[in-house]
C-alpha cells in the first residue's frame, strides 16, 4: 500500500491506480474476446512513450534537487516510474513474442500494458493538476 501514502483518504495517486486497474481489466477482457487487437505499431508507440517519459523524468529530477518534495509528490513520482518501467518491459515482451489471438497469456499481457500506460498518464495528470500539495514543506 505504498501508493496510498498520503494522509487524505482519497489521494489522487490512489484513484489513478484504481482507474488504471479497471482499464487494464477491461482491455484484457476485450482482448480475450477478440474485440480489440494489438498491432506492433501500437507496441512501438507505447515503448516510445515510456522512453520519452523516462527521459523527461530523468531530466527534471536534476532541476528540483534544491526544492524538497513532499510525501505525496514522491508517491506520485514513484507511481509514474513504475508505470514507465512496466510499460517498457511489457511492450518489449509483446514485441518479442507472437501469441494466438485468443490466448489468455496474451490478454493478460495486453491488460498489463494498458494498466501501466494509463498509470503513466493518470499519475502525470495528478502531478500537473497539483492534487498533491505540500503542507508544511521544510
Amino acid at each position: 500500500m505504498a501508493i496510498f501514502c498520503c494522509e487524505s483518504r482519497t489521494s489522487c495517486t490512489g484513484l489513478a491506480v484504481i482507474a488504471s486497474a479497471i482499464l487494464g481489466v477491461i482491455a484484457a477482457f476485450l482482448r480475450i474476446t477478440a474485440v480489440i487487437t494489438v498491432t506492433p505499431a501500437f507496441l512501438w508507440v507505447a515503448l516510445g512513450v515510456a522512453v520519452v517519459y523516462l527521459a523527461i523524468l530523468l531530466a527534471t529530477t536534476g532541476c528540483n534537487q534544491s526544492a524538497r518534495c513532499c510525501r505525496c509528490r514522491g508517491c506520485a513520482l514513484t507511481a509514474v516510474l513504475a508505470g514507465i518501467l512496466g510499460t517498457a518491459l511489457v511492450s518489449v515482451i509483446l514485441l518479442a513474442i507472437t501469441f494466438v489471438a485468443t490466448s489468455i497469456i496474451g490478454a493478460i499481457l495486453v491488460g498489463l500494458l494498458i494498466f501501466f500506460l494509463s498509470l503513466i498518464l493518470s499519475t502525470t495528470a495528478c502531478l500537473v493538476a497539483g492534487c498533491c500539495r505540500c503542507e508544511n514543506a521544510r
